[in-house]
C-alpha cells in the first residue's frame, strides 16, 4: 500500500498543502503555461495566508500603541505586552516601544512580486529544494538539519533550510523581506507608500530587489518581464481597491 505523505484540502492541484514534501503529484504532471497558472494557483493562497497573519499583528501594534499613548504608558496590560515583546524579537525590534520601526517592519508584501520570486527561486515548483524541502524561495541555513546544495563550493558550509509545509516556507519569506538589512530600502518604499495612502505595488518593490539575487539588476528586470508575462499586476488593482475602498 503507497504510504499516505500529503494532507490536501478539497481535490484539485490550487489547494493549499499541510503536510509532505512538495507540490501535489498531480501538479508535476501538467506543463507548459497550464503548470505555470496552477503554481499560481497553489502559491497565492499560501501568501495571502502569510500577509494575513502578519496585519493581523501590524494591528495589534497599533491598538497597543494607541491605548498606551492614552494612558501615558502606564496600566499596560501583561498580556498586550508579553505578545509585544514576543512580536518585537521575531522582527529583530532591539527596542520594544519602538512604534516606528514596528510600522516599517510589519507589513505585508505585494502578492505579485512574492510569486514571481516563488517561481524563479524553485523553477516554477520543480526544483529539488521544494520536493524534497519544501523549500520555496531558496532558504539557506547553516544548522545541522538541511540539504546540501548539488555542487556547492568546497569550503561552504550552507545548506538549504528543510520547511514542515509550504505555508512555513512562504513565512520565513515573508518575515526576511520585513526584518533582513538587505531589504531595508524595500521596507521604506513600502511605508512612504503606507503614509500617502497607497500600496507598494509589486512592480515598485521589485526595484528594492538588488540584493536579492547575485544577478542584481537582471534580477530585477527578470521580475518585471515575469510580472507583465504572467499578468500578475491584476493582484495590485485588486489591492487597490481595498485600500481605496477603506479611504
Amino acid at each position: 500500500m503507497k504510504p499516505i505523505y500529503k494532507i490536501i484540502i478539497g481535490l484539485t492541484c490550487g489547494s493549499v498543502l499541510l503536510f509532505g514534501k512538495g507540490f501535489p503529484d498531480s501538479y508535476y504532471k501538467l506543463n507548459g503555461k497550464t503548470q505555470k497558472r496552477e503554481f499560481i494557483n497553489i502559491l497565492k493562497p499560501l501568501i495571502d495566508k502569510s500577509n494575513e497573519k502578519t496585519m493581523k499583528e501590524r494591528v495589534f501594534i497599533k491598538n497597543f500603541f494607541n491605548k498606551a499613548l492614552l494612558g501615558g504608558f502606564r496600566f499596560l496590560n501583561p498580556n498586550d505586552l508579553k505578545k509585544l515583546v514576543i512580536i518585537s524579537k521575531k522582527y529583530r525590534v532591539k527596542n520594544i516601544f519602538d512604534r516606528d520601526t514596528y510600522l516599517e517592519r510589519v507589513d505585508s508584501v505585494p502578492v505579485p512580486l512574492s510569486l514571481v520570486q516563488g517561481a524563479i527561486e524553485s523553477g516554477w515548483g520543480k526544483s529539488r529544494f521544494v520536493r524534497e524541502a519544501n523549500n520555496i524561495f531558496g532558504h539557506w541555513t547553516w544548522g545541522e538539519v538541511g540539504l546540501v546544495p548539488l555542487g556547492r563550493t568546497e569550503g561552504k558550509t550552507h545548506k538549504i533550510r528543510i520547511f514542515n509545509t509550504m505555508q512555513n516556507s512562504v513565512d520565513a519569506y515573508v518575515l526576511n523581506l520585513n526584518r533582513h538589512y538587505a531589504y531595508k530600502n524595500f521596507r521604506k518604499a513600502r511605508l512612504q507608500k503606507r503614509e500617502e495612502g497607497k500600496i507598494i505595488t509589486g512592480y515598485e518593490a521589485a526595484d528594492t530587489m538588488v540584493n536579492y539575487s547575485e544577478l542584481r539588476e537582471k534580477y530585477v528586470n527578470m521580475l518585471h518581464k515575469m510580472m507583465k508575462e504572467h499578468h500578475l499586476l491584476y493582484y495590485d488593482m485588486v489591492e487597490k481597491q481595498k485600500i481605496k475602498g477603506l479611504l
